[in-house]
C-alpha cells in the first residue's frame, strides 16, 4: 500500500526552513522528523530564496507595477476598439459608394413637430 502524499502549509515550510537556517539543525534530521525527502527540502529552500525579494519589496513598487499592467491592458483594449471602429467606418464608406450618394446623408430629419429623429428614406 502506497503512502499518502503529505501537504505542508506555507507557514510549516518556513518553520522547517527556519530550524535549519537559524537553529542549525541538520537537513537529514529535519527530513527524518517530518518524513521529507531531502530533494523536497532543497526545492523549498530554493523557492524561499528566489521569492525572498518579495518580502523586501516596497508596496509602492508593487502598486506601480499593477498600475502599469492595468494601463497596458487598457491601451490594448482601446487599440482593439479603434480597429473595430475603423472597420465599421470602412463598411459605411463602402455602403455610401454602393448607394451612389456619397455627398448626401442616408436619412433625413423628421418634421419640426415630431422632434429631430432621423427617418430612413424610402427607396
Amino acid at each position: 500500500m502506497a503512502k499518502q502524499r503529505r501537504t505542508f502549509s506555507a507557514t510549516e515550510k518556513v518553520a522547517i526552513l527556519r530550524r535549519h537556517l537559524l537553529d542549525g539543525v541538520a537537513v537529514s534530521d529535519l527530513c527524518d522528523d517530518h518524513g521529507l525527502n531531502p530533494t523536497v527540502f532543497y526545492r523549498w529552500q530554493k523557492a524561499f530564496f528566489e521569492n525572498g525579494a518579495a518580502a523586501f519589496e516596497r508596496r509602492s513598487d508593487a502598486r506601480e507595477r499593477r498600475l502599469e499592467q492595468k494601463v497596458e491592458a487598457l491601451t490594448a483594449k482601446l487599440a482593439h476598439k479603434d480597429e473595430v471602429i475603423g472597420e465599421i467606418m470602412a463598411d459605411h464608406v463602402q455602403l455610401k459608394k454602393v448607394l451612389g450618394r456619397p455627398e448626401e446623408r442616408l436619412g433625413r430629419t423628421g418634421s419640426p413637430g415630431r422632434g429631430d429623429r432621423l427617418r430612413a428614406e424610402m427607396v
